[in-house]
């Protein structure tokens, strides 16, 4: 191979090879900007505490971050499911997630594929209605789980926020 030849071929290598470095580099911000926040907080008081938002409606594949920004509390995200001693309030094919007490400034991330209604709670907290529910993708506006509504305590059933008013505003505090 001639040197002008091999001088044309570094050139595109280069060229092919930047663009799968910008391309990388393009593809994190995009699947940063899919990541939604959800806080664990209480007052100084401690008079109560909350998941902000407490409903959030997203898409498949998209990611949820919670974060304890709580000074003086832990806390846990877990699902209501059999496998942590709850009632199933998320999707029948999903697995079941506690992510264990989070110290302040911990977080725990997860990344929604199945679509469905998820509703989770804080293991220390739920009987002061420390819960959440997450709507992930397009789903009829019912509410699914009435059945299990008389196993959870009443402070966290009126934690939850309705399916519609999550669907109607994508996001409820």
């Amino acid at each position: 191979m001639n040197e002008l030849a091999s001088d044309e071929r570094r050139r595109v290598l280069l060229t092919v090879a930047s663009s799968l470095l910008l391309s990388g580099t393009f593809w994190r911000r995009v699947n940063a900007a899919e990541e939604f926040t959800i806080d664990m907080a209480s007052p100084s008081s401690g008079s109560h505490v909350w998941f902000r938002p407490r409903g959030l409606h997203i898409q498949p594949g998209q990611t949820v971050r919670w974060v304890n920004t709580d000074v003086g509390n832990v806390h846990t995200v877990t699902a209501y499911h059999p496998d942590n001693r709850k009632p199933q309030r998320i999707p029948t094919d999903t697995a079941a997630w506690d992510s264990g007490y989070l110290l302040p400034d911990a977080a725990f991330t997860m990344v929604f594929i199945t679509p469905g209604i998820y509703d989770y709670f804080c293991i220390p907290h739920e009987q002061a209605g420390m819960v959440g529910r997450i709507i992930v993708g397009d789903i009829d506006a019912v509410e699914p789980y009435g059945k299990t509504d008389s196993l959870l305590p009443e402070k966290a059933l009126s934690g939850f926020p309705a399916v519609t008013t999550i669907l109607e505003h994508g996001r409820v505090d």
